[in-house]
């Protein structure tokens, strides 16, 4: 009895070593050195990203002719929706298979010749959006061309489009969920909560900056010099984006991945069903993991408690681990999942306001001079927005949360879910403001008056879109990290881009309907090519009504 109790504690000063060993490691590397690396993949991913999706409706009417603007942002929808939604993938493989420095570092990298890797994943799709502007085979023939007609692109030109847009979405799904918690590993062990936080804010409005730069030079760029080099200039951030990210290899904490979370929250699922029948009894043993840091059991979904209940017959010959049994930390990370996913639908609606393309065509038929020489892209207004995030995001993290803590005694400055609300209620104003500008222009287009309404009057409700970006997004981030274990942070990423996709899909489809509802009878759609005719204004005010729903569902998913 002695000796096994020797060597089991034996067993615990060699696992307690090996951890400190490990956690010592940990601390020589990471930190606030590895930031710039981290973020500057992200960012020149966006700029590569942003910098092709911020002209491509243009670039689908004028090239592809989808002269009907609610097909081309049908296909800009989906396109949205398949990066975002690929996302789910990349951050699994990450969370249970590869880690997150391997994903990144994939999703940055494509094998041409099997073992070398080469070129861009991301890149490769860059590379072939850009030879669409190059070889002419690729596009169907200009409408302008003498001699030619306007015929509609071939299927092969469809295909090769597409097959762009796909492995573009393969490698932002490789990157986008694991980066910014990959960026998080760098600092967990400093143990200091605070600087976490600043990270995701300082992270999200570097992504912010690039996004401007993507929607001012790389836009300008192409508006002046042409699809070809405009187009180019992606391919040189996607290089810059990998060898940044590589560069920083060295310095990095590289988590390693023991097993896959994800298959015990499913293992969770099957053994709950399988013991539906059986009734919780007060000296119910449960099977609790072996690691230090143990999670306590809670009678919340308290069904998916019977997954991790241990009964004799259950017992192995070893009389502890039963094997087949879920851990009671699996039980509760799947609660935790389960809990988030009212909250997460509430966001949904946001996004499809935010993915709006109807303000840029907007854009297009207002005035945008500057000056006599110079006039604004009609893609560069979304600056407008890019920058209040910008200038928002340091504003509240210095000052507004500091100010804010005094009288609410939240180290956030305002409760995530007050900050989340927030943002659905600027969304609705944001629909509402976006409806009487339309309407103005609109009326002002069609009379006689030959005044052009000025471009500025967009101002306002880029502001207020990037104000509920602020509230909302950031505030969503947050909440699905601080709610989700620590086992699986990849996930609230994951989490985010998929509310995105779903947006994406659900936009696509309200676009569709509106578009085929109100264009019945040979009568003009609301979202007609022409703006001028079209009545644009009304499906602003329809999703303003649809968001004031959402946000009564918004306050009920509140209390659940």
């Amino acid at each position: 009895m002695e000796t096994h109790l020797n060597q089991e504690t034996s067993s615990i000063d060699a696992e307690l070593q090996l951890k400190l060993l490990h956690d010592d490691h940990h601390v020589q590397k990471g930190g606030l050195r590895t930031m710039p690396f981290i973020i500057v993949n992200e960012a020149f991913e966006s700029i590569a990203s942003h910098g092709l999706t911020m002209n491509m409706i243009f670039y689908l009417m004028e090239v592809y002719h989808m002269q009907c603007s609610a097909t081309g942002t049908s296909v800009l929808y989906v396109w949205s929706a398949l990066a975002n939604g690929l996302s789910i993938f990349g951050g699994l493989i990450s969370d249970s298979y590869l880690g997150r420095f391997r994903v990144i570092a994939i999703g940055s990298l494509f094998s041409l010749v099997f073992h070398h890797y080469s070129i861009l994943l991301l890149q490769q799709g860059v590379t072939l959006l850009w030879l669409t502007s190059i070889v002419p085979q690729l596009t169907p023939s200009s409408c302008q061309e003498p001699g030619t007609g306007c015929s509609p692109p071939t299927r092969a030109q469809f295909g090769f489009l597409y097959a762009s847009f796909g492995i573009m979405s393969i490698g932002s799904a490789c990157i986008r969920p694991c980066s910014i918690a990959f960026g998080a590993d760098q600092l967990k062990h400093h143990k200091n909560q605070r600087l976490i936080d600043s990270y995701f804010n300082w992270y999200y409005a570097s992504a912010t900056i690039s996004i401007a730069i993507a929607s001012t030079v790389v836009v300008y760029i192409q508006d002046r010099f042409g699809w070809r080099v405009g187009f180019a200039v992606p391919v040189l951030a996607m290089f810059c984006s990998v060898l940044m990210f590589l560069l920083g290899s060295p310095l990095y904490v590289k988590v390693k991945v023991d097993k896959s979370p994800f298959s015990g929250l499913i293992q969770v699922l099957i053994v709950a069903f399988r013991n539906r029948k059986i009734r919780l009894l007060p000296d119910d043993c449960y099977n609790y993991s072996n690691d230090m840091d143990q999670v306590e059991l809670t009678d919340s979904l308290r069904f998916l408690n019977k997954a991790c209940v241990v009964r004799d017959v259950d017992i192995g010959s070893s009389g502890s681990n039963p094997c087949g049994i879920p851990t009671v930390e699996n039980v509760e990370s799947l609660k935790s999942l389960i809990r988030i996913v009212p909250i997460w639908s509430s966001g949904i609606l946001v996004f499809v306001n935010l993915l709006q393309k109807f303000p840029t065509l907007e854009a297009e038929k207002m005035n945008r001079r500057i000056t006599s020489s110079f006039e604004i892209p009609a893609a560069s207004f979304n600056l407008f927005m890019l920058l209040t995030i910008t200038i928002w995001i340091p504003f509240y993290d210095r000052v507004m949360v500091p100010f804010l803590a005094k009288f609410t005694h939240e180290p956030r400055g305002l409760n995530l879910k007050t900050r989340m609300g927030v943002g659905i209620i600027l969304s609705i104003i944001t629909m509402v403001v976006s409806a009487i500008v339309k309407t103005i222009r609109r009326d002002l287009a069609n009379s006689n008056t030959r005044v052009v309404m000025s471009a500025m009057w967009l101002v306002p409700q880029f502001v207020l879109l990037g104000l509920t970006e602020a509230f909302n997004g950031i505030g969503q981030l947050e909440f699905y990290y601080s709610e989700l274990p620590n086992s699986m942070p990849s996930l609230a990423m994951v989490m985010f881009k998929v509310s995105m996709a779903v947006a994406s899909l659900v936009a696509s489809l309200l676009t569709n309907i509106v578009d085929s509802a109100t264009g019945q009878g040979g009568g003009v759609s609301w979202l007609s090519s022409d703006i001028d005719e079209g009545h644009v204004d009304y499906y602003y005010w329809l999703l303003s009504f649809l968001t004031l729903l959402n946000f009564v569902y918004y306050l009920i998913c509140c209390r659940l």
